[in-house]
């Protein structure tokens, strides 16, 4: 959020204060002093704006359009303002307005960056992706500097597949504020690129679950390359992922030393020159403990429909439950429920989440389906790196490793993509997927 600058004709103690306790991101304290100070200053357009600023911050939504609101009705050239009022509108999903409130930032100060980028990022979600690409270039060329700028142009480009520019902008992930603690500097050299034959590597995993397992594929490319690749992960994906040869895998907590060069997970496919057209292990490059069972039996496909909930974008990725009814209501299919946590309760499937416990386990239930049906979850990452038929169901303008209008993915070969025809068309999704699995499944994908 875009904080308002000291002005000299108003030196007035309690105003400075709120203005250092704003930009010190002690939110709380900022709506204790504001609410006071409001008393005496009831019109002033800068204290609702710091009272909005931090709402927003804290999670508080509609509190902040009010006080937003309210600053650029008192102040309406306050371009720092209606920057702010833009990004509370996404958050409450009024994305006309915040469009109109981030353009009517951008004609008062065109020198504001952040208004650019938080632009570019509507359009990226509304698939104006020349718009996009537009507005984070301009961005990055008035803030170059500025980590979020840079992300946004990353994933327009990424989600566009253009790997080559995208990569190199996506390692500014490391540097916004929100997220840099995740990526303290380890001890040793930092590998960023070259031949890693002979060397022991060491990845730290981030992010998601499915993240890892859909850059684990990188690991296995080092190893056969003649390194030595090891992985610091989440103990829930220690049992799947020390079945990859050649790569050793530890929980987060171990102590590892002895290595030549470390590395970030999502940073591999940059390290390794990573080509949209010839990534690896396309195919397949999991396994659970046991082989996967072949013969002819009742047809048995997995569900997943919501992710986690904490996730930025988890409104747009999660499926409702009761979208999936109609695909419920077909005969001759034994469905099993793919889903952890409190959402595996939202279908009428029986609960497996004490049995899903990592996804070592998760694997094994998975060796045992014809197909997975699964939102943008760990669950579709894993089935898709398993070889497991997989059919993905997609937001309109979905995360940027699913790219955009095709069917396939570069991804995994045993993966089928589908996508809403306009957002929030969960419906005509699930109405493609009953169609076409009334026809005979795939079963049994060759592996390699």
């Amino acid at each position: 959020m875009e904080t308002l600058h000291a002005r000299a004709h108003e030196p007035a103690p309690s105003r400075d204060l709120i203005r250092s306790l704003l930009a010190a991101e002690h939110y709380p304290a900022v709506l204790d002093r504001t609410a006071l100070a409001l008393a005496a200053l009831p019109d002033d357009a800068e204290l609702y704006f710091a009272r909005g600023t931090a709402f927003s911050a804290l999670q508080r939504p509609e509190a902040a359009h009010a006080a937003l609101t309210r600053a650029v009705v008192l102040m309406p050239g306050l371009a720092a303002g209606w920057l702010n009022l833009g990004n509370t509108c996404v958050d409450l999903g009024e994305e006309a307005d915040a469009e109109r409130h981030y353009r009517t930032a951008i004609r008062l100060d065109p020198t504001l960056a952040e208004a650019q980028a938080s632009l570019g990022h509507l359009m990226m979600t509304q698939a104006r992706l020349t718009e996009a690409l537009f507005a984070c270039e301009t961005a990055v060329r008035l803030s170059p500097k500025m980590p979020q700028a840079h992300w946004n142009l990353a994933s327009v480009r990424l989600l566009t597949g253009d790997l080559a520019r995208g990569l190199p902008e996506y390692e500014w992930r490391k540097r916004h504020p929100a997220f840099r603690r995740d990526f303290p500097p380890l001890p040793g050299p930092y590998w960023s690129s070259g031949d890693p034959a002979g060397k022991v590597i060491l990845v730290r995993a981030e992010q998601g679950f499915g993240d890892t397992i859909q850059f684990a594929r990188f690991l296995v490319q080092i190893a056969q390359a003649g390194g030595t690749p090891v992985l610091q992960c989440d103990p829930k994906l220690v049992p799947l992922l020390a079945r990859l040869e050649g790569v050793v895998v530890l929980p987060h907590s171990a102590r590892v030393e002895g290595y030549d060069a470390w590395t970030d997970m999502m940073s591999l496919p940059l390290a390794m020159g990573a080509d949209l057209e010839a990534l690896p292990g396309r195919k397949g490059y999991l396994r659970a403990a046991s082989p996967r069972a072949g013969g002819t039996r009742r047809r048995r496909v997995g569900l997943a429909w919501a992710g986690n909930p904490a996730q930025a974008n988890d409104r747009r990725r999660s499926v409702p439950a009761a979208a999936l009814a109609p695909l419920l209501a077909i005969p001759g299919i034994e469905f099993v429920n793919l889903q952890v946590g409190a959402r595996a309760r939202d279908l009428p499937l029986p609960d497996h989440c004490e049995r899903l416990t990592d996804f070592g386990k998760t694997a094994a239930l998975l060796e045992t389906l014809d197909l997975v049906i699964a939102a943008d979850t760990a669950v579709v990452h894993l089935a898709g790196a398993m070889g497991v038929p997989t059919w993905a169901m997609l937001a309109h303008v979905p995360d940027w490793r699913w790219l955009m209008g095709r069917e396939d993915s570069p991804w995994y070969a045993s993966m089928r993509l589908f996508r809403q025809d306009r957002p929030g068309d969960w419906a005509g999704v699930v109405t493609r997927i009953v169609a076409d699995i009334q026809l005979p499944l795939p079963t049994d994908t060759p592996k390699g």
